[in-house]
């Protein structure tokens, strides 16, 4: 009996230790944000030392993509770990369905004996929000108001503050009283930089940044030239990227102002994020930390005279991604694809849970994403001022259609072309490669459609 009672006391140790090793984890996902606007990523003008750090000190995915360039689909995806033909999730679909929840990565995480918190914006709707996690709260810009109000209108104690500011002092709130007894998983969504549409400015920021970037000059964006525009499709030209065009950059002083605001919310974000590794090692617990830094989707800033997101050019579909790991050595860029339907596998990786077998990403943490050579990208949303596609993108080559439209096919040799200028999908010499992938992408689409039907 001793005996039995001595190896139950050393196991029940060993789960303890094991349990207090567990890292606590925490996700951050910023709206709009597109893969060069950081400065670790090559940009010289903005200002991110806090992003530029974690990712210094962590790994940077340099080819990191979203499989949907919208915020509800893409954001669902990261919920999920699915692509978006499979949970079938975007606007005007009423909830997320009931059975991708109950895969979600904060269900498995509780399961897995995490404290779990959300503050933020969800921007996938589910009536049960408030089960979903042990702290939580669903916020984005307020649209009734058209102007800066919009962004200003959360409350620490009688101060009326930027969404920014309330994001991170929910995130400190949470880690000074998140219970000791186990590790806790907190996913911060930030509205910003998303411009607040209805408003005439259309981006806002707390008056400490009012003097930022003031002496910058914007270069003009790249392939701004009429033709660029012109090569587009008549239901492209007259779509929601070219309103939004209108709205932030169809003049110089507008595209100055427009980037600039952009710029000054990821920068408040930024020092958001300082804030909350500062509390970390107030409470002690930094070492044991792991953050994940991702942007729900790409973003033109005037390219083709586009505004927006919505298509399967990079502008749309690459986005930033980081993953800090204190216990590990960082300074590490990875050159594999990477892509939002990983971020809940990490997560469970990170947690020692197991994830489900429907989930189509994989850890980033795996060997298996190296295998990773081609993926899938789509926007499955059926409205008249955005134009459903999708594509599939190899290491050299990208293919892409609209779905309405499939006789418009565009190709592209990434490798000589990486601004994705010259269309190959007419040129005699590339009917092979253009047959090739136009395959691959409907057969990895049918497989998909299997695997939702069994």
């Amino acid at each position: 009996m001793k005996i039995l009672f001595s190896i139950l006391l050393l196991n029940l140790s060993i789960s303890a230790f094991a349990q207090e090793k567990k890292p606590n984890i925490i996700f951050i996902l910023t709206d709009d944000q597109r893969w060069d606007a950081l400065g670790f990523a090559g940009n010289t003008m903005i200002r991110t030392p806090e992003m530029d750090r974690l990712a210094e000190e962590g790994t940077f995915f340099e080819n990191a993509f979203v499989t949907t360039p919208i915020c509800a689909a893409s954001r669902a995806s990261i919920l999920t770990g699915l692509y978006e033909r499979t949970h079938g999730y975007t606007f005007g679909q009423g909830d997320i369905k009931q059975p991708y929840v109950a895969q979600s990565y904060p269900v498995k995480l509780r399961n897995a004996g995490y404290y779990t918190g959300f503050f933020g914006k969800f921007g996938v709707n589910y009536s049960g929000f408030s089960e979903l996690f042990d702290e939580g709260e669903d916020y984005d810009r307020n649209g009734k108001y058209n102007d800066r109000r919009g962004y200003f209108f959360k409350k620490i104690g009688k101060d009326t503050v930027h969404l920014s500011r309330y994001t991170s002092q929910q995130a400190i709130d949470f880690i000074e009283s998140a219970p000791t007894e186990k590790p806790f998983m907190l996913s911060l969504s930030f509205s910003a930089p998303h411009a607040h549409d209805p408003a005439e400015l259309q981006y806002f920021w707390s008056s400490e940044y009012d003097t930022m970037y003031q002496n910058l000059v914007v270069p003009d964006p790249l392939l701004m030239e009429d033709k660029y525009f012109l090569d587009q499709p008549e239901y492209v030209r007259s779509g929601e990227n070219r309103t939004r065009w209108h709205w932030r950059y169809d003049t110089p002083e507008k595209y100055q102002q427009s980037v600039k605001g952009y710029f000054r919310m990821i920068s408040e974000v930024d020092t958001e994020i300082g804030k909350i590794r500062k509390a970390l090692k107030a409470k002690g617990l930094a070492e044991n930390t792991v953050i994940i830094l991702m942007g729900d989707n790409g973003y033109f800033l005037g390219e083709r005279q586009l505004a927006g997101k919505w298509l399967m050019y990079d502008n749309s579909l690459r986005v930033p991604l980081i993953v800090y790991d204190p216990r590990q050595i960082g300074g590490k860029r990875n050159t594999n694809f990477a892509l939002n339907i990983d971020v809940s596998a990490t997560i469970l990786d990170f947690a020692g849970a197991k994830r489900p077998k429907s989930w189509q990403g994989t850890s980033l943490r795996s060997k298996e994403l190296a295998k990773r050579k081609d993926f899938l990208t789509e926007h499955l949303w059926q409205v008249d001022i955005i134009p459903p596609s999708e594509a599939i993108r190899t290491e050299r080559w990208k293919y892409f259609r609209y779905i309405n439209d499939p006789e418009h096919e565009e190709l592209y040799d990434l490798e000589a072309d990486p601004m994705e200028i010259n269309n190959l999908a007419a040129d005699p010499s590339r009917q092979k490669i253009l047959k090739e992938l136009r395959e691959k992408m409907e057969q990895k689409i049918a497989g998909f459609l299997k695997e939702k039907m069994d």
